[in-house]
């Protein structure tokens, strides 16, 4: 008798735990195969570390193939599922395509950017779900101070260091904590004009920081922030992005070359392909994470509405805790499937949340007792070296060295930003001119996961593209960058798409899963809907990077954090 065939879509926080329990309770009886873009776990809490240059990228990623011990892992991102033959159909990372067969299947495809209808925001903003969107928000970050500097007009000088991250939830909070103390401590070393420092705003429609926290812990959060200089805004956000800064909706046009989006996720587009029930664009899912009417599938993490038993009517939110917890439950009951064991409803219990807010603060509330300042730091940092599944002497070490060491305030241009656009189906890679593209994107303002007028307010209107002046079709490469026998670099490269089309018209490949770039406008804030001129002999490397495979991103375990983030803010 053949051994059973188990297809894991997804390795963030869900797909990860239930490899990662299969693997020890089938002991070899079973086949497991995990699909996933990289080659490793993104430990996404930590993930503002990264780009605030406290921790090295590699500190938060931890090796697929060295943890999962018995599981086959596949690179590539799944571009169709048909559950009557039971295959999954991928693309791999040199576009070649692919067919699993399985006799059990686990989907946990978790989340992307969550792209509201206003003007502007896809093409000038920047999201924070994957590694290479925070080695490129270091980068500019540190470029924008370093070119401040230098800078001989007060009003290019005060643009570049104004620094507008939208949603005040977990995500944007701690951005917005840890960004403040990245950029003082830059300019310490280099210091700007005499009447002119970094300036963070962060912007929410909620009436507090941290909404979805205990008002002890929101007010903590605001104390902190406030404290640094961070102006914080809630009831105000962006009503429209243009080049050179953001219309806010009170009315107040902030001149800046930094627009940060962490107002929200949706569930992969992968989930709305396969023609199953959905709530708000989530699989429907029973109390066992099955899919009615399909025994042999499950669904958890981001990407599955899981019933919330302790909450009748509702479901359980999209954080990596219930990820984390979701995977172990899925393990247990596939595992049950094929007689070892009972198969168990799933459950859980809120022990509390940890939010970092950079140097020593934090705020916390452990088993429901609020702590803050020192304590919640100590806790903070201590329950994530807890939870992390690998890398945890790495991380110790780091957080030693930035202690008592200064931080390295380089540019390692390894991520451009037309490379990490901010409306991706993965998130957790980058684009690069050439690399074969799968699966199309959803548009952002259709299907279950988008936005409706109730979320963004009256008077907005669809995503659009702003009026530039001059933005002439010859003019979409950006001016700064080399070009080829007199033709930008970007325009060899989409001359050599469309030749690589036309090939693939007359000989068809398999299945796309997102389009190729398009360009970068002159000036300003980046956009996005091109690829950046690259010299001819040089083009950036793939760069690898929930909320999962891309996951939730936030801490999984017994203290509660949300990686997932409403409209409004994180849910």
């Amino acid at each position: 008798m053949s051994r059973p065939r188990i297809v894991i879509v997804g390795a963030g926080f869900a797909g990860y735990r239930t490899a990662k329990e299969l693997s020890r309770e089938a002991r070899g009886k079973a086949d497991i195969t995990l699909l996933n873009p990289t080659d490793y776990f993104l430990y996404l809490p930590l993930l503002p570390q990264v780009a605030a240059g406290i921790l090295e990228p590699r500190r938060v990623t931890v090796s697929l193939s060295g943890t999962l011990p018995r599981v086959r892992l596949v690179l590539g991102e799944a571009d169709g599922i048909d559950m009557d033959t039971r295959t999954v159909h991928y693309t791999d990372p040199e576009g070649d395509g692919g067919t699993l067969s399985y006799d059990r299947l686990v989907l946990a495809v978790g989340s992307v950017n969550k792209l509201l209808p206003i003007p502007g925001v896809a093409e000038y903003a920047h999201g924070f779900r994957g590694l290479p969107e925070a080695l490129y928000l270091r980068d500019h970050v540190t470029r924008q101070v370093e070119l401040a500097a230098a800078a001989d007009d007060h009003k290019n000088c005060q643009a570049r260091c104004t620094f507008v991250v939208v949603g005040a939830g977990y995500t944007g909070t701690e951005v917005a904590a840890h960004g403040q103390l990245y950029t003082d401590a830059q300019v310490r070393g280099h210091p700007l004009r005499e009447d002119i420092r970094p300036r963070w705003i962060l912007l929410d429609v909620a009436d507090r920081v941290l909404p979805e926290l205990d008002e002890h812990l929101s007010t903590t959060a605001d104390h902190t922030l406030r404290e640094r200089g961070v102006e914080v805004r809630m009831g105000t956000s962006v009503k429209e992005a243009t080049p050179n800064g953001v219309l806010l909706t009170d009315g107040e046009f902030v001149e800046t070359r930094t627009l940060v989006w962490c107002v929200g996720v949706r569930p992969d587009p992968l989930v709305e392909s396969t023609g199953q029930p959905l709530e708000r664009g989530r699989l429907v899912v029973d109390p066992y994470l099955q899919l009615p009417g399909r025994p042999e599938v499950f669904a958890c993490g981001d990407a599955a509405a899981v019933p919330d038993l302790d909450n009748p009517g509702g479901f359980t939110p999209m954080t990596a805790q219930h990820a984390w917890r979701h995977g172990k439950t899925v393990a247990r009951n596939i595992a049950a499937s094929f007689g070892d064991g009972e198969r168990r409803p799933y459950r859980h219990k809120d022990l509390g949340f940890v939010v970092d807010l950079g140097g020593a603060k934090a705020a916390a509330n452990p088993l429901h007792i609020p702590l803050s300042g020192f304590a919640a730091g100590a806790v903070t940092r201590g329950y994530h070296l807890a939870a992390m599944p690998g890398n945890r002497v790495r991380v110790a070490a780091d957080w030693l060295l930035d202690a008592v060491l200064p931080r390295q305030a380089v540019q390692l241009g390894l991520v451009r930003s037309w490379s990490v656009p901010l409306e991706s189906s993965s998130p957790e890679l980058a684009r690069v001119p050439g690399r074969p593209e799968a699966r199309q994107e959803t548009d952002a303002r259709s299907g279950p996961g988008a936005a409706t007028e109730e979320e963004t307010g009256p008077g907005r209107r669809p995503t659009e593209r702003p009026a530039v002046p001059g933005d002439t079709a010859a003019e979409q490469t950006d001016p700064r960058e080399p070009t080829i026998a007199g033709a930008s670099a970007g325009e060899a490269v989409i001359a050599e798409a469309k030749a690589r089309e036309a090939a693939e018209r007359k000989n068809p490949g398999p299945t796309r899963r997102r389009p190729a770039p398009a360009g970068n406008r002159p000036g300003g804030l980046p956009a996005r809907n091109q690829p950046a001129p690259e010299p001819a002999q040089q083009q950036p490397a793939p760069e690898p990077t929930e909320n999962s495979g891309g996951e939730s991103g936030k801490a999984p375990g017994p203290v509660k954090r949300t990686d997932a983030d409403s409209a409004e803010g994180d849910s």
